[in-house]
């Protein structure tokens, strides 16, 4: 856990970081992605941490990606290049910059030094990690291989390293189907997280899918109940669900998909009201792109997730800390496995 004083007080004499109207007037192209849920009052507070990031982005060659999960003043204020696991995975293969600073949990900061072992990979909090990747090291991997022999092992990206080289393919949860159906086998080997295998068995019912016992400490917090009680308490409201929720949650939805699906999805469809079943942020990095779209529904956020802010992405490009490193036998394993994801969901489209 980092320890915030001292790196308080170490920005603050370097940086001048008090609140700013003249900041906020300076970067106000950038607050109008956000105003909808951000007062301009609050984003002068913000203000003088992008103008610090942006501009040591520059002096450091770097770039910073960001999850959709970020809280908004991150995604829109400095993220360089923002997405689901997929987009970010693929992006950061065409980064050019000589740093990259990760804007979402360490697994996401491990995927980006496999695909980038040249390049310097900072990651703001080392603490921010996962409920899923962290529910199975690589002795489950190898449990699961043992109880259905021959079975292909598919390892969805929130894992560690440790775990995705133990496996023969990677997936997210917008490309899960697709790589599932893909696979010469009858059974598949799904993990960690249970709730996305189970909505892969329904959407691919010709494999037989085995699994393990992981779940996302946000999705799996929406009950099928509480979806019933939103269509009464808001008539016509769209249900838009991720596919870490449970199946019975999923099954009351009018769409599922990731993040960037559920994005793509609000856009096309332009609902006059909508429901995000996933992490709260999604809905407010969104709504000023549709504003005729009303945001309905409970804020359920990502505790590690929201471990990145402002100041700890100033910390990281200020320090050039903190460097992630996997080790060389790890990073080759889990390349192939990611690699075989990228190249068939760029075969598929």
């Amino acid at each position: 856990m980092l320890d915030i004083s001292p790196i308080r007080a170490e920005l603050a004499a370097t940086y001048d970081l008090s609140p700013s109207l003249a900041a906020a007037e300076a970067t106000r192209d950038i607050w109008t992605r956000m105003a909808r849920v951000m007062p301009f009052a609050d984003w002068a507070t913000h203000a003088p941490y992008v103008l610090a990031i942006n501009r040591l982005k520059t002096e450091r060659d770097a770039v910073i990606l960001g999850h959709n999960y970020m809280t908004p003043q991150v995604f829109h204020g400095v993220c360089d290049v923002v997405g689901d696991s997929l987009q970010l995975a693929i992006r950061a293969q065409g980064v050019k910059a000589r740093v990259i600073v990760q804007a979402g949990v360490h697994f996401m900061a491990e995927t980006s030094k496999v695909l980038n072992p040249d390049k310097l990979v900072l990651m703001p909090d080392m603490a921010a990690g996962c409920s899923l990747a962290s529910s199975i090291t690589a002795a489950g991997v190898e449990e699961m291989r043992r109880r259905y022999p021959g079975a292909p092992v598919v390892t969805y990206v929130n894992t560690t390293a440790e775990v995705k080289a133990a496996s023969d393919i990677c997936c997210t949860s917008a490309n899960a189907a697709q790589i599932v159906a893909a696979l010469d086998a009858e059974t598949v080997i799904m993990l960690p997280d249970k709730y996305l295998a189970q909505n892969v068995a329904r959407a691919v019912p010709g494999k037989r899918i085995v699994w393990w016992d992981g779940a996302c400490i946000v999705h799996e917090q929406f009950t099928a109940a509480d979806l019933r009680d939103y269509r009464q308490w808001h008539p016509g409201v769209r249900i838009i669900a991720h596919p870490e929720c449970p199946a019975d949650v999923v099954a009351e939805a009018d769409f599922t998909g990731s993040t960037s699906g559920i994005i793509d999805y609000v856009g096309r469809e332009q609902p006059g009201s909508a429901l995000l079943v996933t992490e709260c942020s999604m809905a407010s990095n969104i709504a000023d792109a549709h504003p005729q779209v009303d945001f309905v529904g409970p804020c359920t956020m990502c505790p590690f997730m929201k471990m990145i802010t402002l100041e700890k992405i100033l910390w990281s490009l200020h320090s050039m800390t903190t460097p992630v490193e996997v080790p060389a036998h790890l990073a080759e394993g889990a390349a192939r496995a990611v690699q075989r994801m990228i190249d068939l969901s760029r075969k598929a489209g």
